[in-house]
């Protein structure tokens, strides 16, 4: 009976200033526009370039996809929020938002983990590149990717929905997301809490652990280089740690601990939700001469 007494939720959303809430609707408005047109270009270039058929191309073609989706799940809400005084959620929408930023969030963690193990067997095992990186082999750690992220995303919005809800129905954020929820529900959610936190930062800690002994002996490996290949390769490597750290970052901040300031976690929250996503296409493009000149093949043929 407590579960089914809140019907819906009213996001308070970033600022309650009708002048602020203007200016963040222009900006949120561009930002959005940004990550679907720059994540979008990259995954036509990439589809359709005979040149860009590596693992490495293939792994960042779905990162942007991903990144179009997760971006998707909040940035329409929010910005359609701006412009009206009543920002309520269903309970239902609530859940599947709750649902959406964890799939596709821990979907991104994996293939950028995935993206730092192409690197290193790329750099560190050149000779057995070929036969280690199959296009099978690539598939099936993408595949992987999606699974895992579904499968700790399900058990974050099981563990949500098994709470009763029976008011307040103000959530401090502008999406939904467990934190906020454990701090409306009429229960003790001191268990389910550790429990969020123990999925979340298990994933978290466990895949940039992964991701920086990676780049470790990628750096390590590449005294040996010579002066070319060592810029070559850090180059690739340059645009891959700057996405880790954009991600990552506020990732840890967020899941990895109870949350205590919800105003400021909704702050960071935006790094990884909207900030990154359009960072990402930039970050990989800038520093990448093939995707730039695929690019302007692509703009010369169209």
């Amino acid at each position: 009976e407590n579960a089914s007494s809140v019907k819906e939720f009213i996001l308070l959303g970033l600022s309650e200033n009708q002048g602020v809430q203007k200016i963040f609707f222009v900006m949120s408005l561009f930002f959005y526009m940004i990550i679907v047109a720059g994540n979008l270009l990259i995954v036509i270039t990439v589809i359709s370039s005979q040149c860009l058929n590596s693992p490495m191309y293939f792994f960042l073609c779905y990162l942007s996809f991903v990144d179009i989706c997760y971006s998707s799940v909040t940035a329409p809400k929010m910005i359609a929020d701006f412009l009206v005084e009543n920002k309520t959620i269903s309970f239902v929408g609530c859940i599947a938002q709750l649902f959406g930023v964890h799939f596709f969030g821990c979907t991104e963690i994996f293939i950028l983990t995935v993206m730092a193990y192409d690197r290193y067997i790329a750099i560190c095992r050149p000779l057995h590149y070929t036969t280690l990186m199959t296009r099978r082999v690539c598939g099936q750690m993408v595949i992987g990717s999606w699974v895992g992220g579904f499968v700790h995303s399900i058990v974050q919005t099981l563990l949500t929905t098994q709470l009763p809800f029976c008011g307040p129905n103000k959530i401090d954020h502008y999406f939904c997301d467990v934190h906020p929820l454990l701090q409306l529900a009429c229960t003790d959610t001191y268990t389910v809490g550790i429990i969020v936190v123990a999925n979340s930062g298990m994933v978290t800690l466990i895949c940039f652990v992964i991701l920086v002994m990676s780049y470790a002996v990628i750096l390590l490996s590449l005294k040996s280089q010579t002066s070319e290949g060592w810029h070559k390769a850090l180059s690739t490597c340059g645009s891959h740690i700057t996405v880790v750290i954009l991600f990552f970052g506020p990732c840890t901040f967020i899941y990895i601990r109870p949350s205590s300031n919800l105003s400021e976690d909704k702050s960071v929250a935006l790094f990884y939700t909207v900030i990154t996503p359009m960072l990402n296409p930039l970050i990989y493009t800038l520093r990448n001469e093939e995707v730039k000149s695929s690019m302007r093949k692509l703009w010369r043929r169209k």
